[in-house]
């Protein structure tokens, strides 16, 4: 995996050995394109960070910080292994289960990504949703901020009344999904 575009153009990324599953190159690359015009100087937040490909590929395009919220502990060695090597000095790194981070959390953000584990069978935890559930998130967003949201195609959530789909592509297994909070 690498870095697309912006100051650390073309330099790889390290993966963690868990169970990741990284947001491919091609799909970050059609994704940036959509959100070209929100992401210099945004504060971004990257929820099931994983490899974190997408708060470093915000960094490396000039967003202004990136909280990286992530549970596993070898997802989070990676991540400040690749903030280091590639000189992005705006990420901070929480160890925290993201319900539980978006519960507490004070901070305003202006774009939200969210790459949970899919929901694929009756009996799957359903984060996706759940995310949706939660004023919080709502609360997070800045005015005109962006929640974007990778999901797996065959199992998309039902949007809430309180968020606007703004755009929704499909790449392969997978649904991206622009929302914002309805005004």
């Amino acid at each position: 995996m690498r870095i697309i575009a912006g100051t650390a153009k073309r330099r790889e990324i390290k993966v963690p050995k868990a169970v990741v599953r990284p947001t491919t190159d091609r799909t970050r690359e059609a994704l940036f394109s959509m959100l070209q015009h929100h992401t210099a100087e945004a504060k971004v937040l990257d929820l099931f960070a994983g490899a974190g490909s997408l708060g470093m590929e915000a960094l490396s395009r000039g967003a202004q910080s990136c909280d990286f919220v992530e549970q596993q502990g070898a997802c989070q060695k990676v991540i400040r292994e690749n903030l280091a090597s590639l000189q992005l000095p705006h990420g901070q790194v929480i160890g925290m289960d993201v319900l539980t981070f978006v519960k507490r959390n004070q901070s305003v953000y202006d774009i939200v990504f969210a790459d949970p584990p899919y929901y694929k069978v009756p009996g799957d935890r359903d984060f996706a949703s759940e995310l949706f559930e939660m004023p919080e998130l709502l609360r997070a967003l800045g005015e005109g901020g962006l929640f974007v949201l990778e999901v797996d195609v065959k199992h998309e959530p039902e949007i809430p009344k309180s968020w606007e789909l703004v755009d929704r592509r499909k790449y392969g297994g997978c649904s991206i999904l622009i929302l914002r909070a309805q005004s």
